[in-house]
């Protein structure tokens, strides 16, 4: 299983979500653009959170210093994503890869992230919030990807559980909801496999 980790907005939980399909799924990990370097960045927080040893995590093709979308980052480091630079990783088995913020951020001025994700040809797994708000974030993400006619293989929904959300969603976008994921406290390595396993994510991305 090869697949991109986006979301529909900034801090709906991409980060923990990929480090889930990570353990679950017995993955490399990799984050080809990192925008904003404090404690490490994603790649960092999931190596901590689980733990992985360095075969497991592939290095970044940018690491940015200002936590502000990647085009504007790398312009005021005075560098220029390359799209063959992004190219996905030589190695075997299975990959998450994790995007700099939602679909239509720049990585730089005439380039989006959606365009980069194109160019994979891996399916998407779309993380959205579950509350107020996701509704139009959601279907305006999933109409991005149909356009272009890139494979979703579903929902995760981050945050409470919602009472109407999920069926809405799954109705009006026309993909399925594989998972709503409560807030985890403590969040840590032995949190999320629990969540793994009562998810269904596993049977649902034929794991």
């Amino acid at each position: 299983m090869r697949l991109v980790v986006c979301g529909t907005d900034t801090d709906v939980g991409k980060t923990v979500v990929s480090a889930l399909l990570v353990q679950g799924l017995g993955a490399t990990y990799w984050k080809p653009v990192q925008s904003g370097l404090e404690g490490g960045g994603d790649t960092g927080r999931v190596q901590r959170l689980l733990d992985l040893p360095a075969a497991r995590i592939q290095p970044e093709a940018y690491r940015l210093a200002a936590p502000v979308s990647p085009h504007w980052a790398a312009e005021r480091q005075g560098v220029t994503i390359d799209p063959e630079r992004l190219a996905l990783p030589a190695i075997e088995g299975p990959l998450v890869v994790e995007t700099a913020g939602g679909l239509l951020v720049p990585l730089r001025r005439d380039w989006l992230q959606i365009d980069q994700i194109a160019r994979w040809g891996l399916p998407v797994l779309l993380v959205a919030r579950s509350g107020l708000g996701t509704l139009n974030h959601t279907l305006l993400s999933l109409e991005a990807l149909a356009r272009r006619r890139i494979p979703v293989l579903g929902l995760v929904l981050n945050g409470p559980p919602h009472a109407d959300n999920p069926r809405t969603l799954a109705q009006l976008g026309g993909v399925p909801v594989l998972a709503v994921l409560a807030p985890l406290d403590p969040l840590n390595a032995p949190a999320l496999q629990t969540i793994w396993q009562a998810s269904g994510l596993a049977r649902s991305l034929g794991a």
